[in-house]
């Protein structure tokens, strides 16, 4: 499958990388191709780095992966009429870091990040998903031989079946929560997630849904 990538930090490089490691074609999109040199070297022949238009137009399933306050600059960038008709994974979270850390939570009910998204795409199908995780167990869910749960949500339920096959690739426990509204709920399970890591300094942490 083609992958493309919006971003260029170290989220969109892992899980590049480790879309790649399983057989995927990925391009990353930045704004400075210089800043993705090291990673296109190591990445493999598979990978390779294009504007954000370039990305938007390669990608068979298109992630973004930029700060929420670079959303909508972003996705002008690359073309609302690039995204039609893709399933676009949106992992971005609306975390304020202007007053140090933790960070503070922005979201609103009805306003989360995903809904943004989704009304800035009508043609697209947004799903909510890899952004209540960290990037160091991205792609390796496993703690002693227990998979971790990873939450996905959107209105669209083939593009959450696309995007469930590729998550569990890395090995996550996928569980769908529902539709883009609930991405504001998932965007404060961030939060919840990032408040707790910066207070016991372990960033190799992840949530499992237990049900009987």
């Amino acid at each position: 499958m083609k992958i493309g990538i919006i971003g260029s930090g170290s989220v969109a490089q892992v899980l590049g990388s480790g879309f790649v490691s399983k057989g995927h074609d990925v391009m990353l999109g930045t704004r400075d191709a210089s800043k993705l040199g090291a990673w296109l070297s190591e990445a493999g022949t598979r990978a390779s780095v294009g504007t954000f238009e370039d990305v938007a137009k390669f990608g068979e399933i298109v992630f973004l992966s930029v700060p929420g306050t670079a959303l909508e600059s972003a996705i002008e960038l690359a073309g609302s009429q690039n995204f039609t008709g893709k399933t676009v994974v949106d992992i971005t979270n609306p975390m304020d870091f202007s007053q140090g850390t933790p960070p503070r939570f922005t979201a609103t009910v009805g306003n989360s990040l995903g809904e943004t998204v989704q009304r800035l795409l009508p043609q697209a199908n947004v799903v909510k998903a890899f952004n209540s995780i960290g990037v160091a167990v991205m792609t390796d869910p496993d703690f002693n031989g227990e998979k971790a749960t990873h939450f996905i949500a959107g209105n669209s339920e083939d593009a959450k079946a696309e995007a469930t096959r590729l998550i569990s690739e890395f090995g996550w426990e996928v569980v769908d929560v529902g539709g883009i509204d609930q991405a504001f709920f998932l965007e404060a399970l961030a939060s919840l997630w990032v408040n707790h890591a910066f207070k016991s300094n372990n960033w190799n942490q992840a949530f499992k849904l237990l049900s009987r």
